[in-house]
């Protein structure tokens, strides 16, 4: 199996001082930190401790574990559960046997020491009950890919001796735990044991020690594959062919909209595509539909990604996406009655009911793999769990036959009542969660606040500027608050065609379509009519007129493709309705900006999309039109200093307000959200009040 050694990243300087339950967490992040250990929330680390308790003032025994949910690459301090082990121990006396073994969970609340708020979760007995002071439990692919082969027991012999043992296929809980204590009690001398069709346990004395056993045992387990390999091509071979990159991203950028209309009557779903090695190598292979037909092996990853992914019908030898987008409402119904299919063949009495059946994993030959979720962030994740299902399959496939986990089982895992409670726990969406939305002039002050607005309620956003320094620090200053997962940016002039078309696929292929359009993009001018130059009326016209049209008509072209509907929110002006004097350029492209807004909410109608205006007045704070000329040539228009205008402005207003660009922006999301869904054609002023501008 290929891959690089692991690096022993134990720094001793970085570790003195700290206590073992700090000790912990810097284990922790030290394992989280590479998906080849483990992956995004997956794993769990413990460590047993002396501390005093503060009811008694004793010293009692405590187990520090990974809480329920937390992720080891980024936990702290707070994101350990904290346990009494002499009332962890005291369970076993409750115990009825494993046909009751769920009913142990509600137990642990009250083993908690401290007042801990932190849920522990359900491997909390797989740590308690091993006897020794410190455990981790990763998910390596190498180690993995042992755990899912055929003769999984007699591999684990070959590569580790008697180091590490084996244990059979076991769902996680109260049961298992007490296996892996017999199995200690039994073989003092092992550090670890391997699970089958789930992953690696290893143990030390120390937290140095523990983590330097799980570093050395993948390591070896990576070595044994790179050293006896079958030698045959992987997965069969290669079969198909790969795609240039620029088509295949093309190719995806029409497939996600289409599929993901599909997809999100329920739930809006969010895209991610990857087109890595590993995946072209997967979905080029001979083998590649039967293997994927077995389903993933390892718990965490097909509660991620459904027990097996979409193959979708597209030749790469003889492209026709035509004929795929054609055949794929047929797919998907096939898909999701499979999946009602296994839910009725497997389904126990006290089983949640079926969740979505769409897949989560598509797999497109040639082209990548396209995963879909609730939001961006779990949306890469299931795509990075997936590719560890790769590997694993490579792995168990180069040395014996790939084993799935068995149907009954995956569906244990997926449907149980543990996860299912989980799941409610959950915090309920956000009013945009899985809208996607492109704002153009994302990097000005009206389109900043707005995208920080939509942010704020769960959508993912594309900004796109022409001023591109201005669009790198506004992306990056973003994405440090909301996460990089949810924001991209793309430099666009809104008045090149070609620009406009790219920009929109740039949209579809990182998050997967569009849901909202903020066109914001503008330019101001001022001059006497008689100086007015025809340059200068055209730059007006391009940007304020043919920009908006251009990017209003590829925001049709894909929300057509959905078949979902959407939200088109323009952005003009009291300059749109309310004449003002040495600006007949930007006042006519301003009116042109409303009545297409209206001309495209009767087109969108039919299909579901609104478009809505919202005009404002004289927002100036951050604002790069009012940073310019603009600025003065207003201020001399009133025949006053250019600092004196926003005053101007503010008692010039009804209600003697000045205007933000938040504001603004909290009339976009109106739109933009449902709470506006009976609404189109609209016109909002939001300018503090002016008579001029009074729709009529």
């Amino acid at each position: 199996m290929a891959g690089s050694r692991l690096a022993n990243l134990w720094d001793d300087q970085k570790a003195a001082g700290r206590s073992e339950a700090e000790l912990l967490v810097y284990r922790s992040n030290l394992l989280g930190s590479d998906k080849r250990i483990t992956n995004y929330g997956g794993g769990n680390t413990s460590a047993k401790a002396f501390a005093k308790d503060p009811l008694t003032g004793e010293t009692v025994e405590v187990l520090w574990v990974k809480g329920s949910g937390g992720d080891l690459g980024t936990m702290r301090m707070e994101g350990l559960a904290s346990l009494y082990m002499e009332k962890l121990e005291s369970l076993k006396k409750l115990y009825r046997g494993v046909d009751f073994e769920d009913a142990m969970v509600d137990y642990l609340p009250h083993c908690t020491f401290n007042l801990n708020p932190r849920a522990a979760s359900i491997d909390t007995p797989l740590h308690a009950f091993v006897p020794t002071k410190h455990v981790d439990h990763m998910h390596p692919d190498a180690v993995i890919a042992i755990a899912a082969a055929k003769d999984s027991k007699a591999l684990t012999k070959d590569v580790f001796g008697g180091e590490i043992g084996w244990l059979p296929w076991k769902r996680p809980g109260f049961e298992l735990g007490l296996w892996l204590e017999k199995f200690c009690r039994e073989n003092p001398d092992a550090v670890g044991v391997v699970l089958e069709g789930h992953g690696l346990f290893t143990w030390g004395d120390t937290s140095k020690s523990c983590y330097e056993a799980t570093i050395r045992i993948i390591n070896r387990a990576i070595e044994w594959f790179e050293a006896n390999g079958r030698g045959r091509p992987a997965f069969g071979g290669e079969v198909r062919r790969t795609l240039p990159q620029a088509e295949r991203r093309a190719i995806a950028a029409k497939l996600m909209p289409a599929i993901r209309g599909m997809i999100s009557a329920k739930e809006r779903k969010v895209v991610h595509f990857d087109d890595s090695p590993a995946v072209l190598e997967f979905i080029a292979s001979r083998d590649m539909q039967a293997l994927a037909a077995k389903g993933t092996s390892c718990p965490d990853h097909f509660l991620r990604t459904k027990r097996s992914p979409l193959v979708v019908d597209f030749d790469p030898a003889s492209p026709d996406l035509e004929k795929t987008l054609a055949g794929l409402p047929a797919a998907l119904v096939a898909y999701r009655q499979g999946h009602a299919d296994y839910y009725q063949r497997c389904k126990r009495p006290e089983s949640p009911p079926m969740r979505d059946p769409n897949a989560v994993v598509y797999l497109v030959p040639g082209v990548g793999m396209l995963t879909f979720a609730k939001d961006k962030a779990t949306a890469r994740v299931s795509a990075e769990f997936y590719v560890n299902a790769i590997n694993v399959m490579r792995g168990a496939s180069s040395v014996s036959d790939y084993m799935g986990l068995a149907e009954q089982e995956a569906f244990d895992i997926e449907y149980w009542v543990l996860e299912e409670a989980k799941l409610q726990r959950l915090p309920k969406p956000k009013a945009l969660a899985g809208r996607i939305a492109l704002v153009t002039g994302g990097a000005g002050g009206i389109g900043r606040a707005t995208a920080e607005r939509l942010l704020a309620d769960g959508a993912c956003v594309v900004l796109a500027d022409i001023d591109a320094s201005a669009l790198e620090r506004t992306e990056k200053e973003l994405a440090d608050r909301h996460s990089p997962d949810v924001v991209r940016g793309v430099r666009l002039d809104v008045t090149k065609e070609a620009e406009v078309t790219e920009a929109f696929a740039f949209a579809a292929r990182e998050f997967g379509g569009l849901d909202i359009l903020v066109s914001n993009a503008g330019i101001s001018s001022a001059a006497p009519v008689d100086e007015t130059e025809l340059s200068l009326w055209n730059r007006n016209m391009e940007i304020l007129a043919t920009g908006y049209f251009l990017v209003s008509r590829e925001a049709f072209r894909l929300m057509k493709r959905q078949r979902a509907g959407g939200n088109i929110v323009f952005i003009a002006s009291k300059n749109g309705l309310a004449a003002s004097p040495n600006a007949s350029a930007y006042c006519t492209a301003k009116a042109a900006e409303i009545h297409l807004a209206r001309c495209l909410a009767l087109e969108g109608a039919e299909h579901g999309i609104r478009v809505n205006t919202v005009n404002p007045d004289a927002v100036l704070r951050g604002s790069k039109i009012w940073s310019g000329e603009w600025r003065e040539q207003r201020a001399a228009a009133y025949n006053m200093a250019p600092d004196e205008l926003e005053e101007h402005y503010r008692k010039r207003s009804l209600l003697k307000l000045s205007v933000f660009p938040e504001d603004i922006a909290e009339a976009v999301w109106f739109f933009a959200s449902d709470l506006s869904a009976k609404s189109t054609g609209n016109i909002l002023n939001v300018d503090a009040g002016n008579a001029q501008s009074f729709t009529r």
